[in-house]
Formats: C-alpha cells, structure tokens, sequence
C-alpha cells in the first residue's frame, strides 16, 4: 500500500528536463533542481544571448550561476534507487510502439501529450507548460499528437501548409501563393475542411439511409421467404387432395406438377435467400465504411484531414435495387385454380390446360429484380424475331420477307385451308408464342395498323374476332394521327405519332406497354393485368374488314421487326 507514496516522492526527485531520477543533481539560485548535465546542455544552447534562465520558472540569471553538486540531493536519489522504487514510475508516461515521442526530451523518452503546428514539435505534459505560459507561445495552434508533423510543412518554403489551393487540389504555405500558385484559387485549411467535412457528412448520411432501406429489405424478403413457403406448402396440399381424385391416366401429371412446384420453390427461395445474403454482406460493408468515416471526420489536423481526404474509398454504387419490390399473391395460389380445371377437361389436360399449369408455377416469381428498360437499347436485350403464321393469315394478307411483312391486298390469297386462319377480318398471328420478357417493333405506312397481342386460343369466327374486342387479346390502333387502345372498351391515347411501335411484354408481372419508337422511346400506353396463357403477337389492317375490301391494296407493307429495326 506504500508504494504510491513512493513513487509520488520519486516523482519530486526528478530532473523536468530529461523527466529521470536526478544524475549529479544541481539547484540553481532561483531553488530548482536539475541533472548537472541537463542545465548545463541547456544553458550551452543560450550562450548566444549571455541570459540564461531557469527551464521552469524563466527566472534569468546574468551571469551564469557556478554549478555545484547537491549532495542531500544526491544522497536522497541514491536512497530511492537502493530501494528499487525508481521502477515504481508510472509507466504510462513513458512512449509506447504506438505513441508519439516528446521532441525536447533527452534519455528516456515520454509521450507527447500535444504537437505544435507553428513550432513542428511534439510535446510531453512538462514541455509543454511554456506553451501555456509564455504569451508568444500560447499564439501558436496545438492539436493532438501527431507523427507526420514534418508532412504540414511546405518542402520548398519550410513554412506551416495553412493554406488550401483548390486550383491544383493540395495543401500549400503562405509563400506559395506569391510563386507557383499565384493567381489559383485558394482558401484555408479550414475553410476547405469545412467544407469536406460537409461532403463526408452527407456520404455518412447516404450511407445511413442505405442501411435503413436494406435493414428494411431484409426483414421484407425474410417475410417473403416464410410466404412462399407456406404457399408452396399450401398449393402440394391442394394439388394432391385434387390429383386423388383422379383416374389412374392423370397420377403421373400429378407427380410432374408436384415436382415443378417443389422446383419452382426452391429456386424462388434460393433466389430471395440470395438476394438476402447480398444485401446482408452490403450492410456490413456500409457499417464498416461508415465507422471509418466516423473515425477519419474526427481528425483534429485540418492538414491531415486534406492529405488524407483523396484516399478515402468512394461511396459505391449500389448493387441491389433501392428497394426490393415483391408480388404478394402471386405465388402458387393460381397453380390450385389451374389443377382443378383438369377435373372438368380430362381430354384437354394433357394440352393446353396442362400448359397453363406449367404456366402457373413457372410464374411465380416474386422479386421484380428489373425494372422496365428505359432506352432502346435496354429493350432490344429482350428483342425477339417475330414470324407471321401463314395458317391464321387472312386470304387478302400477303406474307413477304421470310413471313415477316405483311402487305393487304384486294385479291385473295391461294391460302389452303385451315382451322386456325381468320376468315372475317385482315388479321394474322405470330408462330412463336410469348412468355418472359420479350420486345419486337411493328414498322407501318398509310392506312394505319393495329398492333396486339391475344393468346391462340381467340375465335376465329365472325363474333368477337377482331383483336381487343374480347378478353383474349389487346389491340393498340395506330392512325396517321391518332392511337386507340382496346381491351373491350376503347380508350383513345395520346402521344407523338411514329411510323414504328414498340411493343414491350413481361409475361410474368403481367405488363404490356406501347412505345412510339423515334429517335427516343416515349410510353405511348402501358396496361398492367394478369396473363393466364401465353400471347402472340398480332396485326390487323386498321379498320379493315371483308366489307371495305377496295380496288387497290389497303395497306401497302406492314413489316414486322426485332433488333434490326
């Protein structure tokens, strides 16, 4: 329990110069003590000004006092280190790997507890005192210890860099300005740190709003995988209880369906899952960047914080969406409607109604990963060639080109004959069918055209056949100076005319948009429902039926086109 008396009595008996035990202890007149060697090295440096004072109290003395040995003084050092106490000094006060070294201190070094731009020094606590003391000195700009002082100090001039030249974006001194920086823009260090400082907040403050918005994605996507899931498990439970049901001829369909849900299920949970690790990693990596900037913008040094400012790691762009956008409902609800139809069809479950459950299931798709596209570049990725069927072509259509321009014409076509042509309208249908994201353009002249998209399985009689007067097709009309839409009801739209469309399809979310294609895209029409088949595309000579049939082709040239167009 004595030895912090100890080493508080220690403490007295050492020398402020060199901060160790005293060696040959001198007292000058003024009454402080020093090592022999400490005074005189310290007088030896005032020699040049024949005044010499006292390190602490600044006491001068003329001449220089005769220097003898204080025997109590020694005697009393030597009883201190008989008693091995001297090691019993706070070791804290001595430099460590990682501290900064006082400048002034001779022998053992202590930490600095401040450095001194305008002196490019590094003090302890004691040599520091005249810096409080002495009014010239309390002038000068003290910050926390500093290794890389000599880097605030211009190699041309050796003057202090207080100066910030945005001009050529470097710190700079005072003489700078009248040399090679003359006539740039400049301000101070601190002003240009201000000013940093502003920007550095704003990234932590977009950083902090990305975390927030992927905090928030997360715990929406975990929901979504929970959703899934128990709409997965729900829809097995429900196909199985209605394939049960039925003969032995349909057990096997029941086996595939299931196959395809659990498929589907697994890929839309590794999907999200995925998506959740990303944004999981681009958290962590945000909280790290931003800890390192919460760190870096408490630097003190204006100079240091310029130096180092360029280095610091741009904010990257995000590699997820702002925000995750799901589809609820849309997971495998639809697959029960679309099994249960096989109870009423059994002769049409191994076709079309067992397409639609295939359909179904590969529909599920709940992130919306992209957006539409915004140029026609970002459309013609999903460009798909388009080729008209010959067997659902009007006889007064005329199919060119590899069967991708279609030309009306006033004399019938040697078409055979054929269940799926259309016999009462100048109508014909693509051979490929369109599920997915998929983009073709339609080039017309005179006469006007109508674009659209149906799914096959529309009539072809003389009732409801024209495309977008039905549930099962949706037709854009384009004039030489006005566009109608038609889904049952005629909805006219407006927007710049063009001689080329471009019809833009996600299967999937269910969106079909119109675009007027120039020298830029403009949304003419976008509709948004739910396609329960696959679509064709389609065109129609606008307003053309076997009753308007002319002297001279209608419609001359109506070609079809993907990316060459």
């Amino acid at each position: 329990m004595e030895q912090p008396g100890y080493q508080m009595d220690s403490v007295k008996f050492s020398c402020s110069i060199c901060l160790d035990l005293l060696k040959d202890p001198v007292t000058i007149p003024c009454g402080h003590s020093y090592c022999m060697n400490c005074i005189k090295c310290h007088w030896d440096g005032q020699d040049q000004r024949r005044i010499h004072s006292c390190p602490q109290c600044r006491k001068e003395f003329i001449p220089k006092p005769a220097l003898e040995k204080n025997f109590m003084l020694a005697d009393l050092v030597e009883d201190l280190k008989k008693t091995g106490l001297q090691a019993a000094q706070a070791d804290h006060r001595y430099i460590r790997p990682e501290d900064v070294a006082c400048d002034v201190c001779t022998g053992r070094k202590m930490k600095a507890v401040k450095s001194c731009l305008s002196c490019s020094a590094s003090y302890c606590k004691n040599h520091l005192q005249p810096h409080y003391d002495d009014p010239p000195l309390q002038k000068h700009k003290l910050v926390n210890p500093s290794k890389n002082l000599q880097q605030t100090i211009c190699s041309h001039h050796e003057e202090v860099m207080e100066i910030f030249c945005r001009t050529d974006q470097k710190c700079i001194c005072y003489l700078c300005t009248m040399d090679e920086h003359k006539g740039h823009e400049t301000v101070t260090v601190a002003a240009e740190r201000d000013k940093k400082q502003k920007k550095l907040q704003e990234s932590r403050q977009q950083i902090k709003q990305r975390l927030l918005e992927r905090e928030k994605d997360v715990k929406l996507l975990q929901q979504e995988v929970e959703a899934i899931n128990v709409s997965a498990d729900k829809a097995v439970e429900d196909s199985e209880k209605i394939f049960t049901e039925l003969i032995r001829l349909l057990q096997e369909r029941s086996s595939d369906v299931k196959q395809q849900i659990r498929s589907q299920q697994e890929t839309e949970v590794s999907r999200v899952k995925d998506v959740q690790e990303k944004l999981q990693q681009e958290i962590t990596e945000l909280k790290r960047k931003d800890a390192e900037l919460e760190q870096f913008s408490h630097t003190e040094d204006h100079t240091q914080f310029l130096l180092n400012y360029p280095s610091l790691p741009a904010l990257s762009e995000s590699t997820g969406s702002s925000s995750i956008i799901v589809r609820p409902l849309r997971h495998f609800e639809d697959v029960t409607v679309a099994v249960s139809e096989i109870t009423y069809l059994l002769e049409d479950i191994l076709k079309d109604t067992w397409t639609n459950i295939s359909l179904m299931i590969t529909e599920v798709d709940v992130l919306l990963s992209e957006p539409e596209p915004k140029s026609r570049a970002a459309f013609l990725k999903y460009a798909q060639e388009i080729t008209l069927d010959p067997n659902t072509a009007n006889r007064f259509l005329l199919l060119s080109e590899a069967n991708r321009k279609v030309t009306a014409m006033k004399e019938e076509q040697s078409y055979p004959d054929h269940p799926d042509r259309f016999t009462d309208s100048f109508q014909v249908l693509s051979k490929e069918s369109l599920t997915g994201r998929c983009y073709w353009e339609v080039k017309w002249r005179e006469g006007g055209v109508n674009v659209a998209v149906s799914y096959k399985n529309i009539s072809r009689g003389a009732s409801n056949v024209l495309f977008g007067a039905n549930n099962k097709s949706w037709s854009f009309s384009c004039d030489t100076d006005s566009y109608i839409f038609t889904n049952k009801v005629e909805t006219p739209v407006s927007g710049p005319v063009s001689s080329r469309i471009g019809v833009y399809l996600d299967h999937r979310a269910g969106i079909l948009s119109f675009y007027s294609v120039s020298e830029s895209m403009t949304l003419l029409h976008r509709v948004q429902t739910r396609f329960t088949q696959p679509l064709h595309a389609e065109l129609r000579k606008a307003g053309a039926a076997l009753t308007h049939r002319g002297s001279h082709p209608v419609s001359p040239q109506l070609p079809l086109t993907a990316s060459t167009q």
